[in-house]
């Protein structure tokens, strides 16, 4: 099988790396000042971890390679301005939001959208960066830069954030995990739980949607959609195009992890409908060392990405599944002892998930 040359060389293209080698594919994350020379990168297959990157001798290489997939719909999708025109153009639901070009908008962005309004860069930020919650008294907090750079939303009382995990063959099939319910603090996710038999009609909606996305954009790989659900459903709040933090729970939930379902999508092996059996729950670790008592608890599985500790930094994160919903509540309960005291509120939320989806 080809080799693949991942660009990035962070947690996500390590987990890619793991996951192609009980398959016997080489995989290759690789940094953005990576010389070109070094990489078999003529006989590889090129993905991404990384939705944007600067001009370096490997982007430079990368950008005419004929096999570097989905190459052209890295931007398209990096710029929240271009993302919210496709889903405007596909009559896909999104929270009401328009481009934040100059101060003088304020009053009509207001009347417009409500009191509260979310500011976005339209590149760059991540985990809460890049972002403002701001009301009428709030707007001269705002960088100046901000004007023209980026987009601003309606804040939407939401009851839930959940995210859809699935994966577009070369031949156009798709093949989607269930929702993932997600719990987010400050803009960094927290917590993850995925169940095997979620809201039936809930799922089709979110199936119906990003397979709209990946087929509009002839996408092959995982892509990633975080909805917000409002009475009337499932409005998107962003795509990503690659694996995702929400679907790290796969690795041990599922008989196919999203990293080895992307390697086997871009590289056009077979592509079946992953099977999930089991609630799952994934716990982000962030900016927490290393504690070896996780792997006291028998349904603890640990992935540690070998990274600096740094406050807000995911240096890791734990799954935990199990076929009893009990045995994960009572689980996830003796960790909570393990852990930081921050760590309470998102184990409560888990469990509080797997109690109302029992019935």
């Amino acid at each position: 099988m080809k080799p693949v040359c991942v660009l990035g060389n962070g947690q996500l293209g390590r987990m890619l790396r793991q996951a192609g080698e009980p398959l016997g594919i080489a995989v290759y994350p690789v940094g953005l000042d990576a010389e070109p020379e070094a990489l078999p990168i003529q006989q590889s297959v090129i993905t991404a971890e990384i939705e944007r990157w600067p001009e370096t001798a490997l982007t430079r290489e990368l950008s005419h390679h004929n096999a570097f997939v989905n190459r052209d719909i890295f931007p398209l999708l990096a710029d929240r301005l271009t993302q919210k025109q496709l889903l405007d153009r596909l009559n896909l639901a999104t929270a009401p939001w328009q481009l934040l070009s100059d101060a003088a908008q304020w009053p009509d962005v207001f009347a417009r959208l409500g009191e509260l309004a979310i500011v976005k860069r339209r590149t760059g930020g991540y985990d809460g960066r890049g972002q403002w919650r701001l009301r009428q008294n709030d707007v001269a907090s705002l960088p100046a830069d901000c004007y023209g750079e980026c987009i601003v939303e309606q804040g939407i009382n939401f009851s839930g954030e959940v995210s859809l995990v699935g994966a577009r063959a070369h031949d156009g099939r798709t093949v989607f995990y269930p929702l993932t319910h997600n719990l987010h603090q400050d803009g960094i996710l927290r917590a993850s739980v995925a169940l095997p038999t979620p809201d039936a009609e809930r799922q089709q909606q979110a199936e119906s949607m990003l397979a709209a996305i990946m087929n509009e954009l002839d996408y092959v790989g995982v892509m990633a959609m975080e909805c917000f659900v409002v009475p009337e459903g499932l409005l998107i709040n962003e795509l990503a195009p690659r694996v995702h933090n929400s679907g790290h729970w796969t690795q041990n939930g599922a008989s196919i992890s999203q990293f080895e379902l992307h390697l086997r999508a871009i590289l056009d092996l077979p592509l079946p409908a992953p099977v999930v059996s089991t609630p799952s729950v994934m716990i982000n670790l962030i900016g927490t060392a290393v504690n070896l008592a996780w792997l006291e608890h028998p349904l603890v599985r640990l992935h540690w990405y070998e990274k600096e500790v740094r406050p807000g930094r995911k240096v890791g994160h734990l799954n935990l599944c199990d076929t009893s919903r009990e045995s994960l509540q009572q689980a996830l309960s003796a960790l909570a002892q393990d852990l930081p005291a921050d760590y309470a509120e998102g184990i409560a939320w888990a469990n509080t998930h797997l109690k109302k989806d029992s019935a």
